[in-house]
């Protein structure tokens, strides 16, 4: 009995040490822990999804909208962390991974989920993101770009679509929106307009998403499934990737071969990146979204796991640190207390 009990004890000891945060990643987390907040969409108790939000170390989680007959997708905080922009939608209706920023309702509430106001009808506003002083939403529909001034609700510009097709966000400057985009020669390329001009310029080509800015306005996060991939059935897998706004300097961020990554999003201070990722395309928004994580930009570019053949092609990457956080998608991140 005394051998069983050793062994027992030793069992639960290697089990405990195969599950324990290595220091490099606890380190991470405690860096981490007081850089403002995240929200995210995630599945409730319930099984509908709510707008949830924590402190980036994964602590201090609190569920925002509680609504167990509707969906609550997509938020983004306002660029003064003080509102959060969402969409409402019906829960007999599936995510569409792909136009979920059309669905449901419009909906504007501040920070703390608190005072929620419904901003018009099924399929208005669709693909709304905030102005940099949150007075103004840009919206995108098939016939075009809005600029519709919050508190009048009134269209105050329209201008071309062109070839964008989904997730446009205003840049931090005012400048510039970026997006997902088709080409005459690629598609899925994330692409940049001027606002003054109406010129676009690509800023990554081909087989990319969820495009968000860095504060600066010069840099662009994304999601590119990088062709000549041999994996997953020729396939390959999506990575997360940085590039200039000029497209001139793409660099690798991360990347791990048996998970697509999604949804990045950079910290305030520009110094980390969030993002989602399983073996699902598009977060899996289907069923329940994916495991988020979180890493320091400094160490980029990471590999994910052991595998010989990203290394072999990225020999100066490392392997981490990365912050495993709860699952969720499109996760957003804003500063302050």
């Amino acid at each position: 009995m005394k051998l069983f009990a050793i062994f027992i004890a030793g069992l639960v000891a290697a089990i405990s040490a195969a599950f324990a945060e290595a220091p490099d990643e606890a380190a991470l987390r405690a860096e981490v822990r007081g850089k403002g907040w995240i929200v995210f969409s995630a599945r409730s108790e319930q099984g509908d999804y709510d707008i949830f939000k924590m402190r980036p170390d994964g602590s201090a989680l609190a569920n925002l909208t509680q609504t167990p007959g509707f969906n609550e997708i997509y938020p983004l905080f306002s660029r003064d962390g003080k509102q959060i922009l969402f969409r409402r939608v019906p829960c007999d209706r599936a995510i569409d991974s792909n136009a979920y920023g059309v669905q449901g309702v419009g909906v504007i509430a501040r920070s703390d989920g608190s005072q929620a106001v419904v901003l018009g009808g099924e399929l208005e506003y669709p693909w709304a993101s905030w102005s940099p002083d949150g007075t103004q939403l840009l919206c995108m529909a098939p016939k075009g770009f809005s600029i519709v001034d919050l508190a009048t609700k009134k269209v105050v510009r329209t201008f071309p679509r062109k070839s964008f097709k989904q997730q446009p966000t205003w840049s931090p400057d005012g400048r510039w929106l970026v997006g997902v985009a088709n080409w005459p020669d690629s598609n899925w390329s994330i692409t940049r307009m001027d606002l003054a001009s109406g010129e676009v310029t690509a800023v990554n080509k081909n087989d990319c998403c969820t495009p968000d800015w860095f504060p600066d306005s010069q840099n662009v996060i994304f999601s590119w499934r990088v062709p000549g991939q041999r994996l997953n059935n020729g396939y390959g897998w999506t990575q997360l990737w940085r590039n200039t706004v000029d497209g001139k300097n793409p660099q690798l961020v991360y990347a791990e071969n048996g998970r697509h990554c999604y949804g990045g999003h950079v910290s305030p201070d520009g110094k980390y990146v969030l993002f989602t990722g399983n073996a699902q395309e598009d977060g899996d928004p289907a069923h329940a979204g994916a495991p988020m994580a979180l890493m320091r930009l400094g160490d980029a570019p990471v590999i994910g796991g052991a595998d010989a053949d990203l290394r072999q092609k990225y020999p100066a990457a490392k392997a981490g640190p990365v912050l495993k956080l709860p699952v969720g998608w499109e996760p957003c991140w804003r500063q302050g207390e």
